[in-house]
Order: C-alpha cells, then structure tokens, then sequence
C-alpha cells in the first residue's frame, strides 16, 4: 500500500485506476486494504475544485463533459472525469460506455477518465465513488468533475460530495412551474442549457429566461453570491458558453471560499458520510451474520403468509437487534 499510495501522489494514471479498483472491491482484504491507502493519502491534504453534474438522459452529458474537459485541459489544468453508468436491475451488468463516448479527452495526459457501475446504488452515484474523488485530489487533479447516471427530480447525492453541483437541461425541457419545484432543482448551483446550436439556439434563449424566471421565486440560500444560482445557454458541440460556464463556476467557489461557505459544506459534507458509513454497516449485517439472516428469512416467511405487517414484523426484527 506504500508503494501504491507512492505512485497516487505522483499523479501516476496506472496507479489511480488501481487504487479506485481497490476502493470499489467488496471484498473484505480489499477494504482493509482501501482504508490503508485513503489513510496514508489523506495526509496530503490536497484538494480538487469538485463539480457534480446531473442531467436527464440525453441532455448530452458526456459530449459537454468532453467538451469542458479539453477547455480545461488546454488552459493547463488536470482534469479526472468519474462517470457513473447505471447498472442492470436485472442482471447487474453497466456498459460503462462513458470513456468511449469521450475518445478525445481520454486521449490526454492531463486527464483521467473511470466510468464505475452504480451496482444499484440510489441517488446517481456509485457507492465509492467518493472515495475515488478523495482519489483524484490526491493525484493531483485540479478538477473532478462527477457524473451521474440520468437522474429525475430527486436524485441529488451527488450534491454530498461536490463543491458545485451543474444541472444539464435540454432546450424546452420546461417552463417555470417546472422550474420551481422542488428537489433537484433547488440542489443546483447552475443550470445550463445544452445544445443551444442550430435550430435550437432560440428555444434554447427562451428555456434559459423561463429558468432563471424560476430561479429567483426559490428562497436565496445563504450560501450563494447575489445572482446565484443562475442560468446559462451552453452548446458542447460547437462549444459556445463554456468559458463563460467556467468563469462563473471560478467566482462562486471563489466566493464561498471567501466567505468561508467552503470549509463549512466539505465538513458537513463529511460529517453526512460518516453517518452514511454507519448506516451502511449496519445494513451489512443483515447480509453477513448467518443468525441474523435466518432470523430475517423467517420473518419474512411471516408476513408473506400474511400472519403479520411487514412494519410489526419489522418493529420485532429491529428490537432482537437492539436497535430499538
């Protein structure tokens, strides 16, 4: 692990690939060992600008990442990409497709790309893949920039992790009402309209005033600058709007670090894992323990045959636990 964390800190692409291998792996000498890396890393104390970007799918997620990604690349910047693919409710399978759709930024030296499966992880994201942004930081990155699988309204994991969190929208992908509701919406940082080109470009013009129309009926949020969050028109293939994108993305973390809104998300951010971690664990058993798994079949032999309700037989599986 030595020689491992060793070749990470140098920004070694090999090595990092390997090392979120390794953090992603279930097994149990695999974990120990992922807790000794994180560990020996975390003493470098380097930190990445984190963006999460969501989006419907099809709004072009990858093409802008690509697209943004070699802007970034080419102002002399380090850029990791996580892309998280969705995986088969059925059978577990993810293409993991991403660094395919990416040809040209996987092709740069100042850029690491690793699409990971969300293995039925809820919220966009994969299981580890904050640990894989600890990762990246610790290589070296510059930027990480998050992708999450095609998420709707309430699928804002992502937001735990990063310091920017970007909505993708499509042209006409709604009108104010839409814009105000809840959720994913109030979650966002910035919104961009992609694929403002061609025949689009003026649907694309409306759909951003319709949006920032919304944006100012949500509650200002303490942590944002005057005029945030806002929205933007962006096109990944011609590539307008992305410097514009970024600089506006600069000047809000400038601020919240200004301001001190910085130290005080990544802290609540981490404070939120832990609890997570917990949680998880405590899952974890139902699946590990042999008596408890026996105990939860036979529960649930209970209630399929109707003799008692899924939350009383619940309630008696959570006392024999000691949970309640």
């Amino acid at each position: 692990m030595d020689d491992l964390a060793e070749k990470v800190a140098a920004g070694d692409r090999r090595a990092l690939a390997r090392a979120v291998t390794l953090v992603e792996s279930t097994r149990p000498e695999h974990q120990e060992q992922a807790l000794a890396l994180l560990e020996a890393l975390r003493k470098l104390d380097r930190q990445a600008l984190r963006i999460g970007l969501s989006g419907t799918p099809g709004v072009g997620k990858s093409t802008f990442i690509e697209a943004f990604g070699m802007m970034l690349v080419e102002a002399g910047l380090r850029v990791a990409v996580l892309a998280v693919d969705p995986s088969s409710a059925r059978s577990g399978g993810s293409i993991l497709g991403d660094k395919t759709r990416m040809d040209r930024l996987s092709r740069e030296k100042a850029a690491f790309i690793r699409p990971s499966p969300s293995s039925a992880t809820l919220g966009g994201v994969a299981k580890r893949t904050r640990e894989a942004v600890a990762l990246c930081e610790a290589a070296g990155y510059d930027v990480v920039l998050i992708e999450t699988v095609g998420v709707g309204q309430s699928e804002t994991m992502v937001a735990q992790m990063c310091d920017l969190f970007i909505l993708l929208l499509a042209p006409a992908g709604g009108d104010e009402l839409q814009g105000v509701k809840r959720g994913i919406m109030e979650m966002a940082d910035m919104i961009l309209i992609n694929k403002a080109d061609g025949d689009l470009k003026a649907t694309a013009t409306r759909t951003v005033a319709d949006y920032s129309g919304a944006l100012r009926l949500l509650r200002k949020r303490p942590y944002d600058p005057e005029g945030f969050p806002k929205a933007l028109a962006v096109s990944a293939v011609e590539g307008s709007g992305l410097e514009a994108a970024w600089s506006e993305m600069q000047a809000l973390a400038d601020w919240r670090k200004e301001q001190g809104h910085w130290d005080r998300t990544r802290a609540a951010q981490a404070a939120h894992w832990f609890e997570q971690e917990v949680r998880d664990g405590l899952l974890s058993r139902l699946t590990r323990d042999a008596e408890i798994k026996a105990q939860m079949r036979e529960s649930a032999e209970a209630v399929a045959r109707g003799e008692a309700t899924a939350t009383a037989a619940a309630q008696e599986m959570l006392k024999r636990l000691g949970q309640v």
